[in-house]
């Protein structure tokens, strides 16, 4: 029972951040309609785009959805631009998570975690090494419960868990970030190339993950 009480008030706490930062980023996009809070923003320099790079990072080590401020830095910085920062921030969140796993062990984040997921990931680097890791990547779990996983993990490396997780988001992001231009541009070209990409990319995970229910039904 108590235990059902943590996770109603976890998910209801989840539920109101959402709540809060979807307002915050309508906002922001109410007030930026002429672009006057863009380049105010681009006169902080480095330090914005530090900034930025290290609350995506903040953001991906944790259940929020990321995409908002994706959406927040491609309006800010450009559809390259945007999207370099947002991914470099995926990138230190993956490494930092890493060392957190391995200090805090794995029963520390496994209220985070369902065993399913846990079971899911653990399949395919446990049958497939690196090249599961990567594949594990692209099931329908999100991304910081992979790196969670894979971090408690002996037998993942460092270097294989940074750049699968690198090499991983970047279909997701490229393809976020192409939506986002078809629609601000009105260039139907590019919403349909980002939607399609995202199409197969869930196509994708969604095979990996039926694969993944059927050889668990086999063994058993």
């Amino acid at each position: 029972m108590e235990v059902q009480k943590n996770k109603t008030k976890n998910y209801i706490g989840l539920s109101l951040i959402l709540i809060l930062s979807t307002a915050l980023i309508i906002l922001f996009f109410y007030l930026d309609r002429q672009g006057q809070l863009s380049a105010l923003i681009q006169l902080w320099g480095i330090g914005g785009i530090l900034f930025a790079i290290l609350l995506i990072g903040a953001l991906t080590m944790t259940p929020i959805p990321s995409e908002g401020f994706l959406i927040l830095l491609l309006k800010i910085y450009g559809l390259f631009w945007g999207t370099l920062y947002a991914w470099l921030g995926s990138i230190i969140s993956s490494g930092v998570i890493y060392y957190l796993a391995r200090y805090y062990g794995k029963s520390f984040f496994m209220h985070l975690i369902t065993p399913k997921r846990f079971e899911m990931v653990d399949h395919w680097i446990e049958g497939k090494g690196t090249l599961g890791l990567f594949i594990a990547r692209l099931l329908p779990i999100p991304a910081f419960a992979v790196n969670y996983i894979a971090g408690v993990l002996p037998s993942v490396k460092l270097w294989p868990y940074i750049w699968t997780a690198a090499l991983s988001i970047i279909p997701y992001y490229l393809g976020t970030a192409l939506i986002y231009q078809g629609v601000s541009k009105s260039t139907w070209i590019w919403l349909i190339v980002g939607a399609a990409a995202l199409l197969a990319l869930w196509g994708v995970s969604y095979l990996l993950s039926k694969q993944t229910n059927t050889h668990k039904g086999a063994i058993e």
